[in-house]
C-alpha cells in the first residue's frame, strides 16, 4: 500500500529525481516517526478481519468479488469447510456451490478472492519488514526501547507472513515466492515448490523465535513465542503432505513447549466462542473483532448470522438477524454418540423444525445448523453494536485443546519422545470438559488414528481445520470415506486425487509466465 503510495508520488515532470515528494505520504516520511509502527502493524493483522479501508464495506483491498465474500477468514472457511463433511450452505451464488460438488476450476471466483487475499497480507508484511531492517532503524535515529519494540514488530509480521505462507501452500501447492528482498513494481515472482516453500516457512518461524515476546507477555490478539510454536506444530503435522517426509518427532517437541507455557484449558466450551472469550486462557492466537471498530460482513459477522435461520431465536445470538445458510452434514452429527446417556458438550446442533438428512442443500431446514458462534457474553449479556450486525466475539485461530489433540496424534503416528501416557491425558482433558467429567473419558486402546480423526471432527468444528485434517487422514478423496454431498452427490461419491489442491487461479497464470498449473487443472 506504501509501495503505491511512492508509485503515485513521484512526478515525471520532476527534474531532481533524487528529491523527496513533499506533497504525499510516501514511505520515507511514514517510517521516520516511530509511533506511525504500530497503527501499520494493526493493519497487518486487521488484514484477516476486516475487507478493506473502510468497515464495513466500501473501500475494498481487493476486487473482483463482493466486499462481504472476500473477508480473509469468510474465504477461510469456505476452501476449508464446504468441502468436506462439516458444513454446507444453502446459497448459490456464483461459483460457491462448486465446493460441495469438488468441482472447482481455476476460474472459480472464490478461490481467485483467496489467493489474492493471501498474496495481498504476505505485500503488506513485506513492506513492513522491508521497511525495518536494523539498518533502516540505525538511519531514522530508532534506538532503545523503540528500537527493542521495532524488533518485536518487525518478528510479528515475519510471522503473520509465515501464516499466509502456510495458507497458501496447504491450499494451492507450488506457488509464487515474493519477500522482502525482491524489488517493488512489475517483475514475475518465480514459483516456488511446495517442499522448499515448506522449509522457507520452518525457517522464518525458528528464526524470528528469539524476537518475539514470551508466551502469554504480549498484548492480546498479537502473536508471540507460543504462537510461533503453534504454528511450527501444525506445519510439522503436514509435514509429509507438503514434503513427503514425516516430522512427527518435531511436533512433539514443540506441542509441548505450547503446553508448558501455562495454558489452561476453558472450563466451558461454549465460552469459547461467545463476545468474552478474550478472557480466556485458552486461546493461543485469535483473530479480534470488534461491533463497533472491525466491521465486516465477512469473519465473525458470517460465521455468527450464516448459520442461524428457521425458528432460531436471533436474540439469543445477539444478532439481529439470520443469514439461513450453513448446517452440518448428518455425517458429523452422528460423531456424538451419548455413552452411559451423557452428552457431548460440543454437540451444538439447533433440532427443532430440522431435517437431519440433507434432501436439499439449498433448503435451510434440511441439516442441523450449529449454534457454536454467539454475539452474546457468557453472562448473556449482547455485543456492543447496537444495531446487532456486528459481533464482538473474536476467532480463536488457535488454542491449547487443538495441541493437546496434535501431541496425541503425533504419538501415535510413532514420533520419537512422546508419552503415550501423557497423549492419552491430554485427550481425556479435552473430553472431561465435553462431558463435564462424567462418562467422556477413553482407554489406551480407543486411542486410534481413526479416532482422533473423529475427536477433532468433535472439538474443532467450523474452526477450517477440516480440509487439512481430511487430508492427512487421507480421507478426502477417493471413496474409502463418503459423507452426504460429497462431490455434488446426496450418498456421496469419490472424488479425484488432485483435488487435494486447489488451483492456481487462472488470472494469474495468464499474468505470470514463471507459473506452472496444478496437476487436473
Amino acid at each position: 500500500m506504501l509501495a503505491g503510495m511512492v508509485a503515485l508520488s513521484v512526478s515525471s515532470c520532476t527534474k531532481d529525481l533524487d528529491r523527496e515528494p513533499f506533497y504525499d505520504i510516501t514511505s520515507a516520511s511514514v517510517y521516520k516517526d516511530f509511533s506511525n509502527y504500530k497503527p501499520i502493524l494493526a493493519k497487518l493483522y486487521a488484514g484477516y478481519a476486516v475487507s478493506g479501508q473502510q468497515g464495513p464495506a466500501g473501500k475494498p483491498d481487493i476486487s473482483g468479488l463482493d466486499e462481504g465474500f472476500s473477508n480473509y477468514l469468510r474465504l477461510y472457511y469456505s476452501v476449508q469447510e464446504l468441502p468436506t463433511d462439516e458444513a454446507v450452505i444453502g446459497w448459490n451464488d456464483g461459483s460457491l456451490p462448486d465446493f460441495h460438488e469438488m468441482d472447482w476450476s481455476s476460474s472459480n471466483e472464490f478461490l481467485a478472492a483467496m489467493y489474492s487475499r493471501i498474496y495481498y497480507q504476505i505485500a503488506l508484511t513485506n513492506e513492513f519488514i522491508r521497511e525495518t531492517t536494523d539498518e533502516k532503524l540505525s538511519e531514522r535515529g530508532i534506538s532503545g526501547q523503540d528500537l527493542e519494540q521495532a524488533r518485536n514488530f518487525r518478528a510479528e509480521a515475519r510471522f503473520l507472513r509465515a501464516l499466509s505462507y502456510w495458507h497458501a501452500m496447504d491450499l494451492f501447492g507450488n506457488v509464487p515466492f515474493v519477500t522482502e528482498n525482491d524489488p517493488v513494481g512489475s517483475f514475475f515472482p518465480p514459483q516456488i515448490a511446495r517442499a522448499d516453500l515448506f522449509k522457507y516457512i520452518e525457517s522464518e518461524l525458528l528464526a524470528i523465535e528469539p524476537d518475539l515476546v514470551d508466551a502469554r507477555q504480549n498484548e492480546y490478539g498479537r502473536a508471540d513465542k507460543a504462537a510461533d510454536w503453534t504454528l511450527l506444530t501444525k506445519l510439522y503435522l503436514n509435514a509429509e503432505v507438503y514434503t513427503g517426509q514425516e516430522r512427527y518427532t518435531d511436533v512433539i517437541t514443540y506441542a509441548q513447549k505450547v503446553i508448558d507455557a501455562g495454558y489452561t484449558l476453558e472450563p466451558d466450551y461454549d465460552n469459547l466462542f461467545l463476545t468474552d472469550n478474550n478472557t480466556s486462557n485458552e486461546i493461543i492466537f485469535p483473530i479480534t473483532f470488534d461491533g463497533l471498530h472491525t466491521q465486516s460482513y465477512g469473519g465473525m459477522t458470517f460465521l455468527v448470522h450464516a448459520p442461524v435461520g428457521g425458528s432460531m431465536d436471533v436474540a439469543s445470538f445477539g444478532i439481529n438477524g439470520g443469514w439461513a445458510g450453513l448446517r452440518a452434514t448428518e455425517a458429523v452429527v452422528d460423531l456424538f454418540p451419548t455413552p452411559q446417556g451423557v452428552v457431548d458438550d460440543r454437540s451444538n446442533f439447533y433440532t427443532d423444525g430440522q431435517s437431519l438428512v440433507i434432501n436439499d442443500i439449498f433448503t435451510f431446514t434440511d441439516g442441523y445448523p450449529i449454534t457454536k458462534y454467539k454475539n452474546v457474553s457468557s453472562t448473556g449479556q449482547p455485543g456492543s453494536d447496537p444495531t446487532g450486525n456486528f459481533p464482538d466475539t473474536d476467532f480463536p485461530m488457535f488454542r491449547l485443546a487443538d495441541v493437546y489433540l496434535t501431541y496425541a496424534e503425533a504419538v501415535l503416528r510413532g514420533g520419537a519422545g512422546g508419552d503415550a501416557g501423557l497423549a492419552l491425558e491430554y485427550v481425556n482433558r479435552v473430553r472431561e470438559r465435553a462431558y463435564k467429567g462424567a462418562g467422556g473419558d477413553i482407554t489406551a486402546s480407543q486411542l486410534t488414528l481413526d479416532f482422533m480423526m473423529d475427536e477433532r471432527a468433535r472439538e474443532l468444528n467450523w474452526e477450517m481445520q477440516r480440509r487439512t485434517d481430511l487430508i492427512r487422514f487421507g480421507k478426502f478423496t477417493g471413496g474409502e470415506y463418503l459423507w452426504p454431498w460429497k462431490g455434488g452427490v446426496k450418498g456421496g461419491q469419490a472424488v479425484e486425487d488432485y483435488r487435494t489442491l486447489y488451483p492456481i487461479p487462472a488470472a494469474d497464470m495468464a499474468a505470470n509466465p514463471n507459473l506452472t498449473q496444478n496437476t487436473g487443472y
